[in-house]
């Protein structure tokens, strides 16, 4: 068995979180890994058009996941294609130990930045209509739809932006929403509202996908009637939310009711010392691509004082070294 490989700095997933904190870690000189099981760019890769970036107008998502891993690692951050099973926390002189399907990893510090998993409506067909007319990416399988209608399930950002994103393909998009409000940004439903191709359901859910060889029908249930109808579409695509990857550690970590990551709002770690979490797996007000990118900047100059400290062998609890680190004595 290859012996492990050692670094100062792990970090766990290139979406944009991770990819600043791997050009942060790579300008500060640390010996850091970034390791990722996918291509870099996380929910880049699925935005068409990114217009809400400081300093670029407008910018497609997969240009800006391009822009970011090649600066990130132009600074010496070694990135590493793999699929991170378990990171197990020993002792606190021991550094953590990562494993992963391309071997071993030790640092002191571990970043966490893997984001999440779009959430599932988990009704009827949505398994079974997976791939054929049942989507969870527009920016990947919009153009399969040209000239057909569409359901679009949510109430957020992601489903308004996405909604006006399809209409370039589709003859008509419904955007269905459990709710009378919206969670979206005024502006993005401001832009939805003034295009023609746009209808809404609102105050109702999806119960149900139905079709033969792909999707054909949804039904529908109104949440304040208790009515019930299907509406003819030849796809949904599904943008209610999403999962926290928070199942990697092998020791509790405080988290929020939905999963999230709790930190310390001065350097990002977590309730367990060494860890450090930013992006998509952390407990915010929002998530946003300027939200990580600020989260993993303070997670990796807080992690490169971490490992400084532990590598000195301070003889010290872990309690007084994360008080040191919060209190900015480190």
């Amino acid at each position: 068995m290859a012996e492990p490989r050692a670094f100062d700095i792990a970090i766990v997933g290139a979406g944009p979180a991770g990819l600043t904190a791997a050009l942060y870690a790579g300008r500060n000189r640390e010996h850091a890994v970034l390791l990722e099981n996918k291509g870099p760019g996380g929910q880049l890769l699925n935005t068409e058009l990114v217009e809400d970036y400081p300093g670029i107008k407008s910018i497609l998502g997969v240009d800006l996941a391009l822009a970011m891993t090649d600066q990130a690692l132009s600074f010496g951050t070694e990135m590493v294609s793999a699929d991170v099973s378990r990171i197990h926390v020993g002792a606190h002189h021991e550094p953590k130990v990562i494993e992963t399907t391309q071997g071993t990893f030790t640092a002191p510090a571990v970043i966490l930045t893997a984001g999440g998993n779009p959430r599932k409506l988990e009704v009827p067909g949505e398994v079974e209509f997976a791939g054929r007319g049942v989507s969870y990416c527009a920016v990947c399988d919009g153009a399969f739809f040209k000239g057909v209608h569409l359901a679009v399930v949510g109430g957020g950002d992601a489903a308004v932006e996405e909604a006006v994103f399809l209409t370039r393909y589709a003859s008509k998009v419904t955007i269905i929403h459990r709710r009378e409000r919206f969670r979206a940004q005024q502006l993005l439903l401001d832009t939805a509202r003034r295009n023609e191709k746009i209808a809404w359901v609102t105050n109702a859910v999806v119960e149900g996908i139905d079709g033969d060889e792909s999707v054909q029908r949804l039904a529908l249930r109104d949440v304040v009637s208790g009515a019930r109808s299907t509406l003819d579409v030849g796809g949904v695509f599904i943008f209610v939310g999403f999962i926290p990857n928070t199942g990697l550690v092998d020791t509790h970590i405080d988290h929020d009711a939905a999963g999230y990551y709790i930190t310390d709002a001065m350097t990002m770690m977590t309730s367990v010392p060494g860890i450090f979490a930013a992006g998509d797996v952390r407990s915010q007000l929002t998530r946003q691509i300027t939200t990580a990118v600020g989260d993993a900047t303070t997670a990796t100059i807080a992690a490169a004082k971490w490992v400084e400290e532990w590598k000195r062998g301070l003889d010290e609890t872990s309690d007084e070294l994360v008080h040191d680190v919060v209190s900015g004595a480190v």
